[in-house]
């Protein structure tokens, strides 16, 4: 067999633990940062609290910075002590977070949740121990609007194959029936209709009787607003019909939803990333270091390090020593770069936004917004477009006229009739004042706010506006109709 040498060249970008870590750490808000400093804090015990070290705090948080370069330059060297060998193992690992690493953010919460409450009131119904078993494998499947998703044939499946149970499907239905008696009115529905007419039926009075005939036997034309189909059908005067539509748009769609879900993230409050304060129209940006503390290394690990150094190099355990407090005091040296490269990028990053932004921050106008892409940042801070991607991703900031997304700051550009360049966000705007001013009677289809636009000097296409629309979840015009 013969055999080949050959030779190739190749260029390879590899990042180091260092860049990795600033990455990592750019890529989250805030309230994570927070997290991921008092983890760091509890894995390494050279790190500590500016606030729990008093000398520190005597001389200034400014001093810092000086310190950990003073140390640095000292005269002692660890590769003076231990000449190295073999590669030490502070150097082959890698501080920062695997891609598997997920930070969830669980708030406290107190009371009872949704299924318990359900799990709460089954108690109250009188059920054989089977039933009671098989209420709550039904009530589990109930999911957190209050909908029972699943069909009763593939729940009995389920019991038949998991639990060796072999429960009929009309068996399942009257237990079924017994959850929907309970609280809130419409829980354990398989579908919309079915959720309306469960709170329908609890309603008493005559007036009711117009809304649960609507959802009963026009529940489609209800859907789609088909009102004059209704009306014509069931014989009725406008008056009429929209007293028993408003009924039935009064009842709740989503019954789970009025139970706070600890674990739902849409109850979580915001917290800025950014502040920008509007002092007599000079814009002043800080970054939000409320809960964020101040870093330092602690001193008896450097004197430590310089005890160990000055000891007799022949000593094994002297060595092992050595290696382990150099690779906790890198590890928090990298940190603490990592912390202040982060909040260097941040800022620069911000500011080239508020930069081209200026007429839109100072007075919060929509319409001032200019076309702005990732490439606009990335060209003026001279970072790459995948750093701006990361800052601008999950960050907030806090201005006087409220708290947005830095990603709402984006946004493609087109040209007027008259060749000037505008913001799509300009045009959806527009768009929103448009729908928010039409004659609900007759709403305005994507054509005629085509032409609308059209007549302001945007040539934009009836497809466009469609997609528009859709962005701003706005329902086509025959869904916005009202009586």
């Amino acid at each position: 067999m013969e055999q080949k040498l050959t030779l190739q060249q190749k260029l390879l970008q590899k990042l180091s633990p260092q860049q990795i870590q600033v990455i990592k750490l750019l890529e989250i808000p805030t309230m994570q940062l927070e997290q991921r400093i008092k983890k760091e804090l509890e894995e390494n015990p050279v790190l500590e609290l500016e606030s729990d070290n008093p000398a520190q705090v005597d001389e200034g948080s400014d001093q810092e910075g000086d310190e950990i370069r003073d140390r640095d330059n000292e005269e002692f060297s660890v590769d003076d002590y231990y000449e190295d060998e073999e590669i030490p193992t502070y150097k082959l690992n890698t501080n920062n977070f695997s891609k598997d690493d997920k930070y969830i953010d669980v708030p406290f919460s107190v009371g009872t949740t949704f299924h318990e409450f359900l799990y709460e009131q089954l108690g109250l119904v009188s059920l054989s121990e089977e039933e009671q078993a098989l209420a709550e494998y039904i009530i589990g499947n109930i999911d957190d609007d209050g909908y029972l998703r699943r069909d009763l044939m593939s729940i009995s499946d389920d019991l038949a194959f998991n639990m060796n149970l072999d429960v009929p499907e009309e068996k399942l239905k009257n237990i079924l029936w017994a959850i929907q008696e309970f609280d809130p009115p419409g829980v354990g529905a398989r579908d919309l209709r079915e959720c309306l007419l469960l709170q329908l039926n609890r309603k008493e009075g005559r007036k009711y009787d117009l809304a649960k005939t609507i959802v009963k036997d026009f529940f489609s034309e209800f859907t789609k607003k088909h009102y004059d189909k209704i009306r014509a059908k069931l014989e009725l005067s406008e008056e009429e019909l929209k007293e028993g539509i408003d009924l039935v748009l009064k009842l709740n769609p989503k019954p789970g939803s009025s139970y706070s879900n600890p674990l739902n993230k849409s109850n979580q409050h915001i917290v800025p990333d950014f502040i920008l304060d509007n002092l007599d129209g000079e814009l002043n940006l800080s970054l939000n270091q409320r809960n964020v503390p101040n870093l330092i290394i602690n001193d008896t690990y450097q004197d430590m390090l310089r005890n160990l150094s000055e000891s007799q190099k022949t000593q094994k355990n002297d060595k092992e020593a050595v290696l382990f407090v150099k690779q906790k005091i890198d590890s928090a040296k990298w940190f603490i770069d990592a912390i202040q490269q982060r909040q260097t990028t941040l800022l620069l990053t911000m500011s080239e936004i508020i930069s081209f932004q200026k007429e839109y921050f100072q007075e919060g106008d929509e319409t001032k917004l200019r076309p702005m892409i990732l490439k606009d940042i990335a060209e003026r801070t001279n970072l790459d477009i995948s750093t701006i991607s990361r800052v601008s991703n999950s960050k907030y900031i806090q201005t006087h006229f409220g708290i947005y997304p830095l990603k709402y700051f984006f946004s493609e550009g087109m040209q007027k009739d008259d060749g000037e360049e505008v913001s799509t966000r300009e045009i959806k705007k527009i768009l929103q004042e448009c729908i928010g001013n039409e004659d609900k009677h007759k709403p305005l289809t994507d054509e005629k706010l085509a032409q609308i636009l059209k007549e302001k000097s945007y040539n934009i296409a009836r497809r466009t506006v469609a997609k528009y629309r859709e962005q701003l979840g706005v329902p086509v015009a025959r869904l916005r109709k009202e009586l």
